[in-house]
């Protein structure tokens, strides 16, 4: 809502690209996954469970894989990958990837 309230128009949960984007701008060729916390392993609230430690820690590492993975598919077919964390201020998100997306957009021959 708040990059539409700004004034960005965007695709969601675009197909066809790695990862499949929670928001895609095609022409500045931006994708933005929302991650939570839990599952991608965040630094400041992600937490290990404390049964079948072995298991999730072998699950969550390869989320975590994964997300690498993609986001360098992405950038060999010339994307710029996103992350923002579920905890993150929306506001504060939605201005890094305005600026991101602005900056992509001036760099793009018309």
């Amino acid at each position: 809502r708040e990059l539409y309230r700004r004034g960005l128009r965007y695709r969601v949960n675009l197909q066809g690209l790695p990862g499949t984007p929670d928001v895609a701008f095609t022409r500045a060729k931006v994708a933005v996954f929302v991650d939570g916390c839990f599952w991608h392993c965040c630094p400041l609230h992600g937490s290990q469970p404390k049964t079948n430690e072995s298991w999730w820690r072998r699950k969550l590492d390869a989320n975590v894989e994964r997300d690498r993975r993609k986001d360098a598919e992405l950038e060999d077919l010339g994307w710029l990958p996103v992350h923002v964390w579920e905890h993150e201020d929306s506001s504060e998100a939605a201005s890094r990837i305005y600026e991101l997306w602005s900056t992509r957009r001036a760099s793009i021959p018309r």
